[in-house]
Formats: structure tokens, C-alpha cells, sequence
């Protein structure tokens, strides 16, 4: 509820001037705003993430329980053209999901937390449309490597003794779009992305009967992200 309560209010503190951007008529702010080959700025925002299971055999599935996290990065941005930008935004990324197992009756073996923080470097192109007064949408998309800081692929422990196991390494592509927004001191950009993981990141437990994982072909991230983007 925190969380919520500080978009609200910063989104009304930006609300004025980003609709201001909108009049028939405006002062056209930042006009060479896009023109320099290189471009260079900062994101902050939420995520949250949620598991694509693959099961040998059909049975109860596994439950997420999702929750948001937070998104911080740089952008480094090279100009192609009028409509067309390659970006790179290496950030880090962090997020809790929690993972309820059927068939325990203890909740120690049944509820699984996975806390995941990934160091990501995504490579992207965006696609633009003509600015349009102080104001300019975009979709953008590409692909993307993911280094988890804590998937406990290395941990000799598994599930048994409550570790539950990823793989360090993960390969993803982004969609998403935006807009453009140019302020009368910088450039401003709401955007939503959609994540999702193309590489199996499931780390199976010792015992090829597991209970945890033994009906599982893999399991796969999807993730939403909410960045709000300053150049």
C-alpha cells in the first residue's frame, strides 16, 4: 500500500506538466532534445514476477503468490534515425516470489520463498513515431541476459532442506511501449514491458523422486515491468 501511495503522489506532483504536453498549441520544450548520436539517462520502477510451469504429467499446479519489487538502471541510447534508437539498460532487479507445493501438510515443506535479485542487460530497439508537440510514443523490444544473485544454483542443499534452486543465468525478451514526454528542463518517459524468459532456469533437487520437482520439465520467468525513465 506504501508503494502505491508513492506513485500516487508522484504521479500528481507530474500530472500538470505532463498534460500540459497535450494542449493544441504548446511551447515546444527541448527541441534538440533527440537530435545528439548519443543519449544518456536514468530509470527507476516496479516489477513483479510470476512462473511459467512445464509439467511432465498433469496434476495440481503450483501456486505463486506474486509480489512487487523494485527496478534501478542507466540507459545509454544511440540515434539510427528519426524513428529508430538502440538501447542498452543494464540494471538490477528485485523481486520475492512465493511458491505453495500440493501434497504437504506442513508448511514448512509445502511454501517455498524465492527471493531473486538479477543483474540485467537488455538490448533494445525502440521504435517511434513522430514527436508530436512536447510528446512522442514508442514501442520497444529485444532480448535481454538476466544474472540472478540469489538462484542457489551452486548450494549443495535442494528442497529437502527448504533451498529451492535456479539456474545463475537466464536469456529473456522484452515488448513493451511508452511515451515521451519533454518537460521544460528534461525528458520524462512512463513505459510498461512485458519480460519473459526463454531458457529453463529450474535446478532439480538431488533425488530424481522429488516431490518438489520431479513432475517438473522447467520452469520459465514472466515478469511486468513499470519503469519511469529521466533524460
Amino acid at each position: 500500500m506504501k508503494k502505491f501511495i508513492l506513485i500516487l503522489i508522484g504521479m500528481t506532483f507530474l500530472s500538470q506538466p505532463i498534460m500540459a504536453q497535450f494542449n493544441e498549441d504548446p511551447i515546444i520544450n527541448l527541441e534538440n532534445e533527440d537530435e545528439p548520436f548519443l543519449n544518456w539517462g536514468y530509470y527507476l520502477g516496479f516489477n513483479q514476477y510470476d512462473f511459467k510451469f512445464d509439467y511432465k504429467n498433469d496434476a495440481k499446479h503450483i501456486l505463486v503468490d506474486k509480489s512487487f519489487g523494485f527496478n534501478v538502471g542507466l540507459i545509454g541510447e544511440m540515434r539510427i534515425n528519426e524513428f529508430l534508437d538502440v538501447r542498452f539498460e543494464p540494471g538490477l532487479l528485485y523481486n520475492t516470489r512465493t511458491l505453495g507445493f500440493p501434497g504437504f501438510t506442513e508448511e514448512s515443506d509445502a511454501i517455498r520463498e524465492v527471493k531473486s535479485t538479477y543483474i540485467n542487460f537488455p538490448l533494445l530497439l525502440k521504435v517511434n513515431t513522430r514527436r508530436l508537440g512536447n510528446w512522442k510514443p514508442f514501442l520497444i523490444g529485444g532480448a535481454s541476459a538476466s544474472m540472478n544473485l540469489g538462484s542457489n544454483e551452486d548450494s549443495l542443499d535442494d528442497n529437502s532442506t527448504g533451498t529451492f534452486r535456479m539456474k545463475k543465468m537466464v536469456y529473456n525478451y522484452e515488448l513493451g511501449f511508452g511515451i515521451d514526454f519533454y518537460l521544460e528542463y528534461f525528458k520524462f518517459t512512463p513505459s510498461i514491458r512485458g519480460v519473459f524468459a526463454i531458457t529453463d532456469e529450474l535446478v532439480p533437487d538431488n533425488d530424481p523422486d522429488s516431490p518438489w520437482t520431479s513432475n517438473l520439465n522447467g520452469i520459465r520467468t514472466r515478469g511486468l515491468f513499470i519503469n519511469f525513465t529521466f533524460e
